[in-house]
Protein backbone atom coordinates (compact mmCIF):
# COMPACT_ATOMS: atom_id res chain seq x y z
CA UNK A 1 0.00 0.00 0.00
CA UNK A 2 1.41 3.38 -0.96
CA UNK A 3 1.24 6.50 1.09
CA UNK A 4 -0.71 8.16 -1.71
CA UNK A 5 -3.47 5.55 -1.48
CA UNK A 6 -3.67 6.18 2.26
CA UNK A 7 -4.19 9.86 1.43
CA UNK A 8 -7.15 8.92 -0.76
CA UNK A 9 -8.64 6.86 2.11
CA UNK A 10 -8.41 9.86 4.45
CA UNK A 11 -9.86 12.10 1.74
CA UNK A 12 -12.84 9.76 1.35
CA UNK A 13 -13.36 9.83 5.12
CA UNK A 14 -13.29 13.62 5.12
CA UNK A 15 -15.83 13.77 2.29
CA UNK A 16 -18.15 11.32 4.07
CA UNK A 17 -17.95 13.22 7.38
CA UNK A 18 -18.61 16.51 5.55
CA UNK A 19 -21.74 15.02 3.95
CA UNK A 20 -22.86 13.73 7.37
CA UNK A 21 -22.27 17.16 8.94
CA UNK A 22 -24.30 18.83 6.18
CA UNK A 23 -27.25 16.53 6.89
CA UNK A 24 -27.00 17.15 10.64
CA UNK A 25 -26.96 20.92 10.13
CA UNK A 26 -29.96 20.60 7.82
CA UNK A 27 -31.77 18.62 10.53
CA UNK A 28 -31.01 21.29 13.14
CA UNK A 29 -32.07 24.12 10.84
CA UNK A 30 -35.39 22.40 10.11
CA UNK A 31 -36.18 21.19 13.63
CA UNK A 32 -39.28 23.41 13.76
CA UNK A 33 -40.34 23.16 10.09
CA UNK A 34 -43.98 22.10 9.94
CA UNK A 35 -44.56 22.47 6.20
CA UNK A 36 -42.39 21.22 3.34
CA UNK A 37 -42.95 21.22 -0.44
CA UNK A 38 -43.58 17.45 -0.21
CA UNK A 39 -46.27 18.08 2.41
CA UNK A 40 -46.16 17.59 6.15
CA UNK A 41 -43.31 18.32 8.51
CA UNK A 42 -39.60 18.00 7.73
CA UNK A 43 -38.23 14.47 8.05
CA UNK A 44 -34.89 13.91 9.79
CA UNK A 45 -32.14 12.59 7.49
CA UNK A 46 -29.18 10.32 8.26
CA UNK A 47 -26.18 9.30 6.16
CA UNK A 48 -25.43 5.61 5.68
CA UNK A 49 -21.73 4.88 5.19
CA UNK A 50 -20.29 2.00 3.21
CA UNK A 51 -16.85 0.70 2.36
CA UNK A 52 -15.70 1.61 -1.13
CA UNK A 53 -12.59 1.02 -3.20
CA UNK A 54 -10.32 4.05 -3.30
CA UNK A 55 -7.88 5.15 -5.88
CA UNK A 56 -6.06 8.26 -6.85
CA UNK A 57 -4.15 9.30 -9.95
CA UNK A 58 -0.99 9.46 -7.85
CA UNK A 59 -1.28 5.92 -6.59
CA UNK A 60 -2.34 4.20 -9.82
CA UNK A 61 1.19 3.00 -10.56
CA UNK A 62 1.76 1.87 -6.97
CA UNK A 63 -1.53 -0.01 -6.83
CA UNK A 64 -0.72 -1.99 -9.97
CA UNK A 65 2.64 -2.92 -8.47
CA UNK A 66 1.33 -3.70 -4.98
CA UNK A 67 -1.73 -5.70 -6.00
CA UNK A 68 -5.14 -4.98 -4.49
CA UNK A 69 -6.51 -1.55 -3.86
CA UNK A 70 -7.52 -0.05 -0.55
CA UNK A 71 -10.94 0.61 0.89
CA UNK A 72 -12.21 3.94 2.06
CA UNK A 73 -15.63 5.16 3.04
CA UNK A 74 -18.48 6.58 0.99
CA UNK A 75 -22.02 7.75 1.65
CA UNK A 76 -24.15 4.89 0.30
CA UNK A 77 -27.55 6.39 1.02
CA UNK A 78 -29.40 9.15 2.79
CA UNK A 79 -32.36 7.77 4.72
CA UNK A 80 -35.31 9.73 6.06
CA UNK A 81 -36.90 9.11 9.43
CA UNK A 82 -40.13 7.16 8.94
CA UNK A 83 -41.49 7.59 12.47
CA UNK A 84 -44.66 9.54 13.05
CA UNK A 85 -44.04 13.25 13.69
CA UNK A 86 -44.46 14.83 17.12
CA UNK A 87 -47.87 16.39 17.62
CA UNK A 88 -48.19 19.54 19.69
CA UNK A 89 -51.38 21.31 20.66
CA UNK A 90 -51.17 24.80 19.12
CA UNK A 91 -54.71 25.69 17.95
CA UNK A 92 -53.78 29.09 16.41
CA UNK A 93 -50.96 27.72 14.23
CA UNK A 94 -51.58 27.91 10.45
CA UNK A 95 -50.65 24.22 10.07
CA UNK A 96 -52.91 22.99 12.89
CA UNK A 97 -55.37 20.22 12.06
CA UNK A 98 -59.06 20.36 12.94
CA UNK A 99 -58.27 19.32 16.54
CA UNK A 100 -55.62 22.05 16.96
CA UNK A 101 -52.57 19.75 16.76
CA UNK A 102 -49.51 20.62 14.67
CA UNK A 103 -47.12 17.96 13.32
CA UNK A 104 -43.47 18.79 14.09
CA UNK A 105 -40.33 16.92 12.99
CA UNK A 106 -39.12 14.23 15.36
CA UNK A 107 -35.70 15.82 15.94
CA UNK A 108 -33.73 15.94 19.17
CA UNK A 109 -31.34 18.94 18.83
CA UNK A 110 -29.08 17.64 21.62
CA UNK A 111 -28.66 14.30 19.83
CA UNK A 112 -27.90 15.99 16.52
CA UNK A 113 -25.37 18.30 18.19
CA UNK A 114 -23.57 15.28 19.68
CA UNK A 115 -23.61 13.61 16.24
CA UNK A 116 -22.26 16.84 14.72
CA UNK A 117 -19.40 16.82 17.24
CA UNK A 118 -18.70 13.21 16.27
CA UNK A 119 -18.61 14.14 12.58
CA UNK A 120 -16.28 17.02 13.39
CA UNK A 121 -13.95 14.72 15.34
CA UNK A 122 -13.97 12.19 12.50
CA UNK A 123 -13.07 14.93 10.04
CA UNK A 124 -10.28 16.16 12.34
CA UNK A 125 -8.94 12.62 12.68
CA UNK A 126 -8.69 12.30 8.91
CA UNK A 127 -6.95 15.69 8.68
CA UNK A 128 -4.43 14.51 11.30
CA UNK A 129 -3.84 11.29 9.36
CA UNK A 130 -3.28 13.24 6.14
CA UNK A 131 -0.84 15.55 7.92
CA UNK A 132 1.12 12.57 9.26
CA UNK A 133 1.23 10.97 5.81
CA UNK A 134 2.36 14.24 4.24
CA UNK A 135 5.17 14.44 6.79
CA UNK A 136 6.19 10.84 5.98
CA UNK A 137 6.31 11.64 2.27
CA UNK A 138 8.41 14.76 2.90
CA UNK A 139 10.84 12.80 5.11
CA UNK A 140 11.09 10.09 2.45
CA UNK A 141 11.96 12.71 -0.16
CA UNK A 142 14.58 14.22 2.14
CA UNK A 143 16.15 10.79 2.67
CA UNK A 144 16.52 10.32 -1.07
CA UNK A 145 18.46 13.57 -1.57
Amino acid sequence: MSLFSVLSVSASGMAAQRARAELLVENLANSETTRTPEGGPYRRKDAVFTSSAQGSPFSAVFQTEMGSGVNGVDVADVVEDTREPDRRYIPGHPDADKDGYVAFPRINPAEDMVDLLGASRGYQGNVAAMTAIKDMILHSIELMK
